[in-house]
């Protein structure tokens, strides 16, 4: 379980594939406690297991439909990855509850900078909308954000001067594929709802 607060940013070293997966090797310097193996940390929003600890990078393990179902079969050698650990008892949840299991892959359509900020709207399969509310939250590349306007297919978010600066987010350009998870409450709610009926 994770709060989407991201950690750290890392970089993608290398991508190697097992068989019909692929070994990632992400670099990073986190400030905390080493990694151990065996671990659970969310990469772009992916909850992933440390496989391998070495000096300034860790190695994770991901299997085909991790690969077809998020965008971590297409980034780039050297594409900003964030970054974050599990949550621990008695940790503050300052974001909201993510387990780092992606629903889909939206889109950047557009953004505009406003002041500091940066004001982004992201296209969606339509399959998300009944979970996607207006001052909602929402997961994307792990990054816990609230909702400021939701549509069938789009969603709208702004990203503060911290988060532009400690994660990834910053630097999206429109065309960029993002991963999005849905709040977990949001979804539980919406089943019950659908079982009820």
């Amino acid at each position: 379980m994770f709060t989407g607060l991201v950690a750290a940013t890392g970089v993608l070293a290398s991508r190697v594939a097992r068989g019909p997966g692929a070994r990632l090797a992400i670099g990073t310097a986190l400030e905390e406690e080493p990694l151990a193996v065996g671990e659970s940390i969310a990469v772009d929003g992916v909850c992933l297991t440390v496989a391998a600890v070495l000096p300034d990078l860790f190695e994770v393990d991901v299997t085909a439909e991790t690969l077809s179902l998020t965008t971590l079969g297409e980034v780039a050698l050297g594409h900003s990855l964030n970054l974050e650990r599990a949550l621990r008892a008695g940790d503050r949840l300052g974001g909201h509850l993510v387990t780092g299991h992606v629903d889909a892959v939206g889109t950047l359509a557009k953004r505009q900078d406003v002041g500091e900020s940066v004001e982004m709207s992201f296209a969606m399969p339509t399959t998300l909308a009944p979970f996607v509310a207006r001052k909602g939250s929402i997961a994307v590349n792990g990054v816990s954000m609230t909702v400021n306007a939701a549509s069938r297919g789009a969603f709208d978010v702004a990203v503060i001067p911290v988060t532009r600066q400690t994660t990834n987010l910053g630097a999206l350009v429109p065309g960029d594929r993002v991963n999005l998870e849905v709040d977990l409450i949001a979804r539980y709610v919406a089943r019950a709802v659908s079982v009820a009926v």
